[in-house]
């Protein structure tokens, strides 16, 4: 559906609704109490047909015929396949092609967000403080926070941000007669490597990621909306910090140092980041790369397996073990999906969304709300605009994953009786020519899905 026709749509349907509503109240005097409401209103008509999933289960023969003429589409490359599962009822329902893991692309980031809310919950914070080391040394100490701003913007989560920050240390510093310090930062939280060796060499010097840290603001990024990132994000956050601490009255006497801050320090200030089901959504609808890889050292840490990415993909493959998931046959080495190494297969792409939409996991649900509506935001907000793909507009939530010749989708639809269907499709073997064609195949199966009813 073109978006003028689906606009048209919404305009109809909420016509239809409020025409139902003034119906009914012409229909019953506003001094007529509830329970004669209840006899004599008139019932406006129906707007669609409910839902219903009796006798309605979807088949491997059906669901394979409504997928058949697109997953023969050459633009899909030699390695391309589907897995589907039957939500409502708890079985796999159809798959092809889904025996060989696949290169997931950022639907990788399913299986990070899954575990990080799995491990820490979903109401989780993650805090950056200044504590004092002696009268007039402090140290700004990052928490891991993934959002931290300089200052605060119009945009969801609302962030966590050092002008906030500085103001309350500047605030307590004054009130012990403090007006100048020495000032460390501390990003010791996080271990090993900050930049994932398994990356190609051109992510971080093009901005595609940055060097992970405990302690950055604006995922390093030197100035907002650039992708040029620091070399080193904790400097370069010290530097903001110390610069905001001027603003507001207290002078900095020398240069940041680096520094580990002892657990005796005194607490002057902190600041807390979003709760985490918040983050996880932001992470999964912009396909943030930095977001996932903060979380994955954040999962190594909350199951013992230490801050590095090593630690977090181990932590990571425990957590998913936990839930029930098969990891035998995947191969991980990041949180984001950025290495071409990570295999994985589609039925553990699906699994996260699974596990999520289970009545088991309410803890999960952020993974879920947090997914791209086809055509409307995130990653797919210009997506499901070609042939065959306006079924799914709206009502296709997936993750995206996107590579050079690697593109995936993984998430749910509910198809025309009300069946919830979870589903993973990707083909890592893409002609660069056929980019776009091969997008648009993927949008046209999973909208084919949300259609189907078979």
């Amino acid at each position: 559906m073109a978006r003028p026709a689906r606009a048209a749509f919404v305009t109809l349907l909420t016509t239809a609704l409020c025409a139902g509503l003034v119906s009914s109240a012409r229909a019953v005097p506003a001094s007529v109490q509830t329970a004669s409401v209840q006899t004599a209103s008139v019932q406006a008509p129906p707007v669609l047909a409910p839902l219903t999933t009796e006798g309605a289960a979807p088949t491997a023969a059906g669901v394979g015929a409504a997928l058949a003429a697109v997953l023969k589409d050459p633009s899909l490359g030699p390695h391309h396949g589907i897995y589907v599962y039957d939500a409502s009822r708890g079985k796999p329902v159809f798959s092809v092609g889904a025996v060989t893991p696949y290169t997931p692309a950022s639907t990788l980031k399913l299986l990070t967000t899954v575990s990080a809310l799995e491990t820490l919950g979903p109401d989780h914070t993650f805090a950056t403080k200044v504590v004092s080391t002696g009268k007039g040394s402090i140290v700004l100490v990052g928490g891991g926070d993934p959002l931290l701003a300089v200052k605060q913007a119009n945009d969801y989560p609302a962030r966590a941000t050092l002008q906030a920050l500085a103001a309350s240390t500047a605030k307590a510093l004054k009130a012990q007669g403090v007006a100048s310090v020495t000032l460390g930062y501390d990003a010791s939280l996080f271990t090993g490597p900050a930049v994932n060796t398994h990356w190609e060499e051109n992510y971080v010097p093009e901005g595609i990621a940055a060097p992970t840290s405990a302690l950055w603001v604006n995922e390093g990024r030197i100035a907002a909306g650039m992708a040029k990132r620091s070399p080193t994000p904790p400097l370069a956050a010290a530097i903001s910090f110390q610069k905001l601490l001027q603003q507001y009255g207290i002078k900095v006497v020398a240069a940041p140092k680096a520094a580990v801050a002892p657990s005796t320090a005194t607490p002057l200030s902190q600041v807390k980041s979003p709760a985490l089901g918040q983050i996880v959504e932001y992470i999964n609808l912009h396909s943030d790369n930095d977001g996932a890889e903060t979380l994955l050292r954040h999962v190594g840490i909350a199951t013992g397996n230490g801050g590095s990415y090593v630690g977090g993909v181990k932590g990571v493959r425990a957590t998913l073990t936990k839930l029930g998931l098969d990891v035998s046959k995947a191969t991980i080495y990041d949180g984001s999906g950025l290495t071409r190494a990570n295999k994985v297969p589609l039925e553990l792409l699906a699994g996260a969304v699974r596990v999520a939409v289970s009545k088991d996991h309410p803890e999960l649900r952020h993974l879920l709300t947090g997914l791209p509506i086809a055509g409307f935001n995130g990653s797919l907000r210009e997506r499901f605009t070609t042939a065959g793909t306006g079924p799914g507009t709206g009502l296709v939530h997936a993750k995206t994953g996107t590579l050079t010749s690697v593109h995936s989708l993984a998430g749910y639809a509910r198809d025309r009786t009300g069946t919830l269907l979870v589903f993973a499709i990707a083909s890592d073997s893409v002609p660069v020519p056929k980019t776009l064609d091969a997008r648009a195949a993927l949008d046209r199966a999973t909208a084919a899905l949300a259609s189907c009813g078979c």
